[in-house]
């Protein structure tokens, strides 16, 4: 497994709740800095419910305690810490590791999974 931290872009070019795309080892990841929180999150661009890469065009909010994207096809919302689905637990979104390292953001080249996580 890789531990390569990769830099997608400059933090100046990130809007609050608005997502960007990034290829990190050939795939997709949506990157979203979040206003409230002032967290960066990074979860797969692919929509498991909707079968597109569109989450970096969602809507970043929150239900409850949990920090979320709706998915712009059929809006199921995404936690974006651990990537479940909300609506729909059996499916759920890949996660990386991001931070933000001299002004860049980078995406850890691993990607994690809610079960990686707990084991």
């Amino acid at each position: 497994m890789s531990n390569t931290w990769i830099s997608v872009c400059e933090k100046i070019s990130l809007s609050p709740n608005t997502g960007i795309c990034a290829l990190v080892d050939n795939e997709q990841v949506a990157i979203f800095w979040e206003s409230v929180t002032k967290g960066l999150f990074a979860v797969a661009n692919w929509d498991p419910i909707g079968e597109a890469n569109v989450m970096s065009r969602g809507i970043v909010g929150s239900l409850g305690e949990a920090l979320v994207v709706a998915s712009p096809l059929y809006k199921q919302h995404f936690d974006l810490r651990s990537g479940e689905c909300l609506e729909l637990p059996e499916h759920s979104l890949k996660t990386w590791d991001v931070r933000e390292h001299e002004g860049w953001v980078q995406v850890l080249a691993t990607a994690t999974s809610e079960s990686e996580k707990n084991d």
